[in-house]
């Protein structure tokens, strides 16, 4: 498929899915709209050949996208009949609970229903994945509120793109069983739980808590104060497993293996490591679409041909989409992680030529360059979405961002090395003391100051779309020029 009828078709199906997520779209108009599709299709005039075929491939994309989202409408929910009525009822624990400093929210398997229902119930039960259990309480419709920044959040958006539609808030829960999870799942959610403990035993808090949300996400490890410091700065990505984290683990892997292994042997190697650190980790839209793009970057190297960022992060977007369209419009996590993705293929190279006189040592200009290409990529949605700007997020992710990496590593180190001997860990864990204690420091310093964040007054999301436009519309200047000179 050429370049342009691989993004005509993408845009076209990106903008069917954003169009029914809002505006309930008829099976009549799709068919009018994919019959429209085919005329053009078949049209042939020699001057304007290829706008009818780019646009007959946009309508046929937007199309499948309008049908795929009016295929989430043919069921209905089995708890509609039950909304604000008080049920028992008993079901598996199908992801890992999500423990909050007040709460703790389970995703449960209803076996009467065979539906996916949340779940949020005492901070201090011990359920873990797998467990069966019988929860009692209300069922509710959750609904959409308002932030302290003023920003309205489609809470029951976000739910549905987890495949949740309904809610049981303060349930009592009982727990009848265990092990009834998936095998492999369960076993590497308990290697996870017991390198945390292992970590646990070796460093203090908040260390301790931010090496287990470098390795493994978790951010309420960090506590409630240090994960505010870390929003302010504009560092808390670091902690919720992009494709950076990711993408480090794996070439930590694929460069131990090359001593003693042929390419695609690591190859295979390297794709089961992806697997399993996303299952330990949790099956979230932004780990999924990170491994996705570390999983193709894994089999261009195999194949020989050149390995096109681009096309791969736009097809791992669409095919995750594809399966779950709620993701593009009501997941944030989603959207931020794609366009920092993006920020980094288009943005960024044309930053090095601004950017030529810092200092390549210790990869200085790498990290300049990407936090600031990151930032202009993210800056429209997220304040649309939040409602704060981050003053020292560039600054200080350039401070964090270079000890990143060797921080995983010795707390990886640490955490593993102290199953078999707590000295030899200990050994570790005090050169990992030091990076994760200078991370904190940074944060909590630069947290601290008044003017390091401010609130930004609500605007409509026509904004946000002119701000990408014009974005957008730079970019191709800047490389029309480029390929002019």
């Amino acid at each position: 498929m050429s370049a342009g009828s691989f993004y005509s078709a993408l845009g076209g199906f990106g903008i069917g899915i954003f169009i029914a997520s809002f505006v309930p779209v008829s099976q009549a108009v799709i068919l009018w709209t994919l019959l429209l599709s085919l005329v053009l299709g078949v049209l042939w005039q020699r001057r304007y050949a290829a706008f009818f075929l780019y646009f007959s491939v946009f309508l046929l994309g937007c199309a499948v996208g309008l049908f795929r989202m009016d295929v989430t409408t043919w069921e209905t929910s089995p708890y509609v009949g039950l909304e604000n009525t008080t049920v028992s009822l008993v079901g598996i624990v199908v992801r890992e609970p999500d423990v909050r400093s007040v709460s703790q929210h389970l995703y449960v398997q209803d076996e009467e229903h065979d539906a996916l229902i949340l779940i949020t119930t005492d901070p201090f039960l011990d359920v873990a994945y797998g467990d069966r259990t019988l929860f009692h309480g209300v069922v509710e419709r959750p609904e959409s509120f308002e932030t302290d920044l003023g920003r309205t959040f489609n809470y029951p958006g976000y739910l549905r793109a987890r495949g949740v539609t309904h809610r049981i808030s303060g349930a009592e829960v009982e727990v009848l069983g265990e092990g009834e999870g998936n095998p492999v799942i369960e076993r590497l959610l308990l290697w996870k739980h017991s390198f945390m403990s292992s970590l646990e035993r070796l460093l203090p808090e908040p260390e301790a808590g931010l090496g287990e949300g470098l390795l493994l996400g978790v951010k309420r490890a960090l506590g409630e104060d240090l994960e505010e410091a870390f929003r302010k700065t504009g560092i808390i990505h670091i902690v919720v497993l992009s494709g950076y984290n990711i993408m480090i683990v794996v070439e930590s892997i694929m460069r131990l293996l090359s001593y003693f292994t042929t390419p695609r042997t690591r190859v295979l190697f390297g794709g089961g490591a992806i697997l399993s650190f996303a299952l330990i980790v949790g099956l979230s839209a932004t780990v999924v679409r990170a491994s996705i793009m570390a999983a193709l970057v894994l089999l261009a190297r195999s194949m020989g041909r050149r390995y096109q960022v681009t096309r791969a992060l736009l097809f791992s977007g669409a095919v995750m989409v594809l399966f779950n369209p709620y993701l593009l419009v009501f997941d944030p996590g989603f959207q931020l992680s794609f366009l920092a993705t993006l920020g980094l293929i288009l943005i960024a190279p044309h930053l090095e030529k601004v950017f030529i006189r810092v200092p390549t040592q210790l990869q200085i200009r790498e990290f300049v360059v990407s936090t600031i290409a990151t930032q202009i990529a993210v800056l429209p949605l997220l304040l649309y979405m939040m409602g704060e700007f981050s003053i020292v997020a560039p600054l200080v992710n350039v401070l964090v961002l270079p000890a990143v990496p060797l921080a995983m590593l010795l707390s990886f180190l640490s955490g593993v090395i102290g199953f078999v001997s707590a000295p030899l860990g200990m050994l570790f864990g005090f050169f990992a003391f030091g990076l994760l204690a200078y991370i904190v420091s940074v944060a909590s310093w630069f947290g601290d100051l008044s003017l390091a964040s401010f609130a930004v007054p609500t605007f409509p999301f026509w904004i946000v779309a002119l701000c990408y436009v014009v974005m957008g519309a730079v970019l191709l200047k800047m490389k029309k020029a480029s390929r002019d000179s």
